[in-house]
């Protein structure tokens, strides 16, 4: 087997991954496939930390938008990560992986709270663990969660899951036009405006020297593929 290039890591998912071809919520096929894919990294003996969003139920934006108040809205968001946090531990213990969810928002009766030692307990015991809750704070983003989790517990790089498989230089998907990049240091992308994380999540990704390796969540196996050395990806560095 393949040596991995990194032994930690932390797998940020998107909300809208987890809906598929839906306009809404969760599609358990999806949420199964990305599972597996995990599992398949867990079994290289990666230890894996996972972030999941929450925009395929709801976007704590989308209150204030409307005049409501912006830290209700980010609350309720939070609550969609929980449910989808809890949706893709479904899928990881239907395949035998060993799966803790910890929310920054404490609630027993569903699931752990978070906190940075229980969190490298359950790794070092080689259980994959899947963060809940955001930041628990309003007005940062999911994508800051995952730096800062990725810090926290030490990760050797933020894998970022995404609708296509590396950063462009706009939407490939409208714009046919669009470059796309091999490799980028994180001023470059903090610099040129590009949307693949928000730029609290960047600037603590680089101020803890933590690569961002962007690829798509929806090409099977893709996630094992880069940690074997190969796969299709945009490696955000500055070493």
């Amino acid at each position: 087997m393949t040596n991995p290039i990194f032994r930690r890591v932390l797998l940020k998912v998107s909300g809208e991954a987890l809906m598929g071809n839906q306009g809404f919520g969760i599609d358990v096929n999806v949420a199964d496939r990305i599972a597996s894919d995990i599992a398949e990294v867990r079994a290289m003996g990666v230890e894996v930390g996972i972030v999941v969003g929450g925009g395929n139920i709801f976007r704590g934006v989308a209150v204030a938008s409307k005049g409501g108040e912006r830290v209700t809205g980010d609350h309720m968001g939070m609550l969609g990560t929980v449910i989808n946090a809890l949706a893709l531990a479904t899928s990881l213990r239907k395949m035998d992986v060993d799966t803790v969810v910890l929310s920054a928002i404490a609630m027993p009766e569903i699931c752990q709270s978070f906190s940075q030692r229980a969190t490298r307990t359950h790794m070092d015991a080689g259980r994959v663990v899947i963060f809940a809750g955001g930041t628990g704070n309003p007005f940062f983003t999911t994508d800051s969660a995952a730096a800062l989790r990725a810090a926290e517990i030490g990760a050797e790089a933020i894998f970022k899951g995404t609708q296509v498989d590396g950063i462009y230089s706009a939407d490939p998907k409208t714009n046919p036009e669009a470059t796309r990049f091999e490799a980028l240091t994180h001023s470059q992308v903090l610099e040129r405006g590009l949307q693949v994380m928000d730029v609290a999540a960047v600037a603590v990704a680089r101020e803890n020297n933590i690569p961002i390796i962007v690829f798509s969540i929806h090409e099977r196996g893709g996630f094992g593929q880069i940690l074997a050395g190969g796969g299709r990806k945009t490696i955000v560095t500055d070493e």
